[in-house]
């Protein structure tokens, strides 16, 4: 195997890093959209992601990659294993990396039952496809606004529920289907349907760094890594453990962080007063929210953390108002909600229970 570029060594871009990196922390996000112009690192760094990750607990001769100890979301031969031997043993492994092909067909994608097999012999027969080979690792799209809308579809439905299910003529095959979802594209090519664009948490619009300096040190990474590429890993070697730590602590913090209804009221008031259709960008922002505070350690959100939320999960959705086409600034927002929280407080919010009024309190304080 080649060795990958490292992620730290990936110079700039720090939205299109963060939110991959909030994706790795919690994937029940949603996955990420990057759009952007050729040659701004984005195969590259969704690529040097997946090899940083901790690795993960996997059953062992399980073609799916179920998770030993979520039995909940094990696949149909995993019961059956269970059932007949009570405990099933797991392995240690890399999460996978998978690229899909623009050429991709649904079955492909979902996978395919044999039906003559299940007809004549009465065995039930599956063919994994992408989806089982993506479970617990990370889906990267390339082009995918070239990919058949129908595809996406079955794709996006399958990241959100956390499950693939495939049924044909009255046999039906359950597998976990959760992964990293990364989606690259050129607008330039042309653009997804609205309906597709909003089936992704976060979105990420980047360009070509101007700072001449940083191109140099682009320059220079890149020459060091094609002259000797394990020397030039060894070196961000450090930077690249410390990073997988991290986002291995956040993995096990982020169930733990703790919002309370101000917070709520935030996300929601900065929402609706930028005219964003439908509720999912809310519940994206929250989860943002939480997976960036986990990853910075703590067990609370705060505006800031809101803020650098919705700075990824809005402007793929706001279709008018005062940030249209515009870019959207962290600062901007985390100005807006606190404009927000001002005049809500004037109006008089809702009143709170005693246990919301004793948890904000005790929020205020770990802050």
């Amino acid at each position: 195997m080649p060795a990958i570029y490292p992620f730290t060594a990936v110079v700039g871009q720090e939205r299109m890093k963060r939110a991959l990196i909030l994706n790795a922390v919690d994937p029940r996000i949603g996955g990420v959209l990057i759009r952007g112009e050729r040659g701004t690192a984005k195969s590259t760094a969704a690529r040097a992601l997946a090899a940083l990750l901790p690795k993960v607990k996997v059953v062992n001769s399980c073609r799916f990659g179920c998770d030993p100890d979520q039995p909940a979301s094990w696949c149909t031969e995993c019961r059956e294993r269970a059932v007949a031997t009570q405990k099933l043993p797991f392995d240690l492994k890399p999460i996978p990396f998978i690229n899909l092909p623009v050429s991709a067909t649904e079955d492909r994608v979902v996978g395919t039952l044999d039906i003559e097999q299940a007809i004549q012999k009465g065995e039930r027969h599956f063919e994994p496809g992408v989806l089982a080979a993506a479970n617990r690792g990370l889906l990267y799209i390339d082009e995918v606004n070239l990919l058949d809308d129908h595809v996406v579809d079955v794709l996006l439905d399958s990241a959100a529920m956390g499950m693939n299910i495939v049924e044909r003529e009255g046999i039906s095959f359950t597998h976990p289907a959760r992964f990293i979802l990364v989606g690259t594209m050129n607008p330039e090519e042309g653009d997804l349907r609205p309906q597709l664009l909003d089936r992704f948490a976060l979105s990420v619009e980047i360009t070509g760094i101007r700072d001449p300096r940083e191109r140099v040190m682009i320059i220079e990474n890149n020459l060091a890594f094609e002259k000797d590429q394990d020397s030039f890993r060894k070196q961000w070697q450090p930077h690249e453990e410390k990073l997988s730590r991290l986002i291995a602590t956040a993995r096990t913090l982020v169930e733990q962080v703790t919002y309370t209804r101000r917070d709520l009221l935030s996300i929601a008031a900065l929402t609706a007063s930028l005219n964003v259709d439908g509720h999912r960008a809310d519940l994206v922002i929250l989860k943002a929210a939480r997976a960036h505070a986990a990853f910075e350690g703590r067990t609370s959100i705060t505006d800031r953390d809101i803020a650098l939320a919705a700075e990824l999960a809005l402007p793929h959705r706001i279709k008018r108002g005062p940030f249209y086409q515009a870019e959207i600034s962290m600062e901007d927002l985390q100005e807006r909600i606190e404009q927000l929280q001002g005049a809500n407080a004037s109006a008089g919010e809702p009143e709170m229970t005693p246990d919301e009024q004793r948890q904000e309190s005790l929020e205020k304080k770990k802050r």
